[in-house]
């Protein structure tokens, strides 16, 4: 019996590193979803929806035994939903907001197939930031202009310097997609894996 087709709802290249990671073939799809938070919608809510719509805009335009796999990534202070930045200055002032905190890291993601099955999950990770000072923000916004990331922050890379903890249950998760759930979800969808 052959494995079904995957496709990565998704143009992230830390989504699709990770996922290369697990040994399955994959196609790459924009999913074309307006990423705008709704009215009153907490960070969790977000990220869980805006992952099913990523997995659904995709599969819609899929045929036979395949599967599209969406993720998103809310960071909530505060019940607030931080974005990905953008540019230097929004970047410097999320990291400001977030010195000495903990922020919760709400990664979803969700696999759908073009008949309507869906299998969905969503994973939390804590992060305590350092007391952190403006030069030590700019000088880390400055070497990795991390601007398309929820937090501004890689924690791949030099981002694991502004933390004074993780508390979580994937590592993976925070980069932007939870290999351990996406492992399981992909199981449950006929996919082979160890």
């Amino acid at each position: 019996m052959s494995m079904p087709a995957l496709h990565l709802a998704s143009t992230s290249p830390y989504r699709r590193e990770l996922l290369q990671r697990l040994g399955i073939p994959f196609g790459v799809a924009r999913p074309e979803v307006d990423e705008v938070a709704l009215t009153g919608e907490s960070p969790r809510a977000m990220a869980m929806r805006l992952a099913q719509a990523k997995a659904c805009a995709v599969a819609h335009r899929l045929a036979g035994d395949a599967w599209s796999l969406g993720s998103d990534q809310a960071a909530d202070l505060d019940g607030q939903a931080l974005g990905k930045p953008g540019h230097r200055a929004a970047a410097i002032a999320q990291l400001l907001a977030m010195s000495g905190r903990c922020v919760a890291f709400h990664t979803a993601l969700c696999i759908a197939h073009p008949d309507g099955r869906m299998f969905a999950e969503c994973d939390l990770t804590q992060v305590r930031f350092r007391v952190l000072t403006l030069a030590e923000v700019q000088r880390y916004v400055d070497a990795e202009q991390p601007y398309d990331c929820a937090g501004s922050f890689k924690s791949e890379g030099l981002g694991i310097t502004l933390f004074e903890s993780i508390d979580n249950k994937d590592p993976t998760a925070l980069i932007g997609l939870p290999l351990i759930a996406t492992a399981r979800l992909l199981r449950q969808a006929g996919f082979a894996l160890p």
